[in-house]
């Protein structure tokens, strides 16, 4: 079982930046791909971005590309989503995702085990 933890949510002005934190326990970080997820209200979810096991192989979806980061910390267990230039579309709960059988996914049917979800508002 591996449980994931997010935080850093919030709100933030327009243009502002936020880091959000996925914590995981359970089983060796090093051995799960690693997604972020958003679902907006009235929205199906979407992929943010994903990186491998290593963290060498990185997607991002073409709505964030440029302005969000996603990284990780084997040692910390812990993956990383930095945001910049903040705008009011990209208001919605974040999820982190963990998916056990690939090194790599940008498929959410993938993933296995999901966190419960931070909350990020972006005020215009």
């Amino acid at each position: 079982q591996v449980q994931l933890v997010e935080s850093g949510g919030g709100l933030v002005q327009a243009g502002g930046s936020l880091r959000l934190s996925c914590a995981a326990s359970g089983r060796t970080f090093s051995s799960l791909a690693m997604g972020w997820f958003r679902q907006a209200p009235g929205k199906e979810r979407e992929l943010v971005g994903s990186i491998s096991r290593t963290g060498a192989t990185k997607y991002y979806a073409d709505s964030v590309k440029g302005r969000f980061t996603i990284s990780r910390d084997n040692a910390k267990s812990t993956m990383y989503l930095q945001m910049a230039s903040l705008k009011p579309d990209d208001t919605a709960v974040y999820y982190c995702a963990a998916a056990l059988s690939t090194d790599y996914s940008t498929v959410s049917r993938d993933y296995d085990y999901w966190g419960q979800g931070t909350q990020v508002t972006v005020s215009s």
